[in-house]
């Protein structure tokens, strides 16, 4: 099943204040439309083009296999001419995570066209593309992406992992999950009109159910999405495929069981994907970036997923810059901490990264209705859900034609008789019209574009020689880091996650006296380092914007090379000569 129309790519202007046409942004050397979704094979073969027509900088991998044999697809991007991908800081980009949440696939072959295409076109672009790799997985839960495409389904199914799970406890496995009773390829409400009911048709528009209040006889009653009792236990659709959450899995600070934080699994990294996702971020430590795409609601969400956890104050001044300059690039989302400010999620991805990993981590969930149909739910605007359905009944009738609203219909159901079908869509409302997809892209793109470009950004930046004696001499080295990344993050620092950075000195006629880091140079307080000084441990690296500057009395002549190496921030080196 395909959804969306196959029509001309639109090209936005593009973010960093340079206008481009669609020629100019994409050359079309690979031919992708963003106002069309992608099914796990389109989207395979999307990815297989990309990487077969820009070989320099593309290479595409299969980092494991989904619970029902996909392939789970990574594309490396590096520029190998500016360096090792391991010497660079590296950005994380991950996608449906949620079976049936598929923008992200999109956002993320939009990101890898979009570098592609405007390398050595766009200033920004090509720094990027030179000092930072790029990790992007379209589809990390691939069985639930074609499940979604292939299959009818409700907006909210199929979420989790295709792998079987007994929702309802009666040894069996998914085996009462939602029906097309009427064949139509929709999975629709039901209805029924009854004497005294708790719904009724709303005054405004007859198609939306509301509530009865206190007082009031309805004359419907909500029956639930489309099914029958598949396995008589007297109950319809409580046993679906799957059951995983695929974003409650992973083994961070307060991972639950199953009967405290539904979906969790039996234990963190129960799951093929989840196992294979975190393998790989393992063999990677230059990852200094994470973003994952959800949906919906436009939010730019950030850990921890419950209170128990707290985040050094250092760490959450840079989460606050990046989140609160998203607001700016996404202007209808909203940067918010995920327990505080939506709800407990224990064991979810961007917690565990941060937590477990130090990386500093991002969800997007992505499309804001606001920005489009959703009127009372913006800002100095009371929220009324009714008028919210009325303004998005509005928006279909009016700019979509009708296209995702099943009017009611009447259909006569096994176990309860005369009812109607009818309700929105599985395309609707936490996916985004086809046609508001390239802006959707564009900007969520742009925002993990910045989120990239702030990455540490580390340099040798000063050095100065003093000669003490024949062939003695004082070095001072400053290291810098131009952005607002820490080299080390405090939560890394705190619990030692991964090994500090470290500033060495090598020479072939050179003997290392002593060492220190200078606190004031001009009163010259220096804190010695104790051993190995031609060996110093920057336990908590480089902070975002600012530089140490360091001291070693040496002995000797000839080059003297200066390497500073920071898991997360890359490796320079500098050569000074001794004479």
């Amino acid at each position: 099943m395909k959804i969306g129309g196959r029509r001309t790519s639109l090209i936005l202007i593009v973010f960093l204040g340079i206008s481009l046409t669609a020629s100019s942004a994409f050359a079309e050397k690979v031919h992708l439309e963003f106002d069309h979704y992608y099914d796990y094979p389109e989207l395979t073969q999307a990815l297989k083009d990309l990487a077969a027509s820009y070989p320099e900088f593309l290479k595409l991998n299969s980092i494991g296999k989904s619970y029902q044999g996909r392939d789970i697809w990574e594309m490396t991007i590096n520029n190998p001419k500016t360096g090792d991908e391991f010497g660079k800081p590296a950005m994380y980009i991950e996608a449906n995570v949620h079976g049936n949440e598929v923008q992200g696939g999109e956002v993320c072959l939009y990101t890898i066209q979009f570098l592609m295409e405007n390398y050595g076109k766009i200033p920004n672009i090509t720094d990027l593309m030179n000092r930072r790799v790029f990790y992007i997985l379209p589809t990390v839960n691939p069985d639930g992406r074609a499940w979604w495409f292939e299959h009818p389904n409700t907006m909210n199914s199929s979420r989790g992992i295709q792998r079987p799970w007994d929702d309802d406890n009666d040894g069996l496995y998914d085996e009462d999950g939602y029906d097309d009773i009427d064949g139509d390829g929709e999975i629709l409400m039901m209805r029924k009109k009854v004497p005294y009911g708790n719904y009724k048709q709303d005054p405004n528009d007859p198609r939306i159910m509301v509530r009865v209040k206190p007082g009031e006889k309805g004359d419907y009653i909500l029956l639930g999405y489309e099914g029958i009792d598949n396995d008589g236990d007297g109950r319809i659709n409580e046993d679906p495929p799957g059951g995983y959450d695929p974003n409650r899995n992973w083994p961070g600070m307060d991972w639950q069981p199953n009967y405290v934080q539904h979906g969790s699994g039996e234990f963190p990294l129960s799951n093929p994907e989840s196992f294979a996702v975190t393998q790989f971020l393992l063999k990677h430590p230059n990852i200094a970036g994470v973003q994952s795409f959800h949906n919906s609601g436009g939010m730019i969400l950030r850990g921890p997923g419950s209170k128990q956890v707290k985040y050094p104050w250092d760490d959450i001044r840079v989460y606050n810059y990046i989140g609160k300059t998203g607001e700016k690039i996404l202007p209808f989302y909203r940067y918010m901490v995920i327990f505080k400010d939506l709800y407990t999620a224990r064991g979810s991805f961007v917690a565990f990264t941060y937590e477990t990993l130090g990386i500093f981590s991002f969800t997007n969930e992505l499309w804001s209705s606001k920005q489009y149909y959703d009127k009372a739910g913006q800002k100095n605007e009371p929220r009324n859900a009714s008028a919210g359905r009325e303004n998005r009944l509005k928006y279909d009738d009016r700019v979509d034609f009708g296209r995702y609203f099943v009017e009611w219909k009447p259909f006569h159901h096994p176990a309860y008789g005369d009812i109607e079908l009818g309700g929105w869509r599985k395309m609707t409302n936490r996916i985004n019209p086809p046609y508001t997809l390239p802006e959707l892209c564009h900007r969520n793109m742009a925002f993990t574009l910045f989120h990239a470009g702030q990455m540490p950004l580390i340099s040798i930046s000063n050095t100065e020689i003093q000669k003490l004696g024949k062939n003695t001499y004082r070095l001072y080295v400053s290291v810098a880091n131009d952005r607002s990344i820490p080299t080390i993050s405090g939560q890394a620092s705190r619990h030692h996650l991964f090994r500090p950075d470290l500033l060495t000195i090598s020479g072939k006629n050179l003997r290392v006296i002593s060492a220190g880091e200078v606190k004031d140079k001009w009163l010259n307080r220096i804190v010695p380092v104790e051993a190995r000084p031609e060996r110093i441990v920057l336990q908590n690296g480089i902070p975002g914007l600012s530089q140490r500057t360091f001291q070693w009395i040496v002995e000797g002549s000839g080059a003297a090379v200066i390497t500073l190496d920071a898991v997360k921030g890359g490796k320079v080196k500098k050569q000074l000569l001794l004479k």
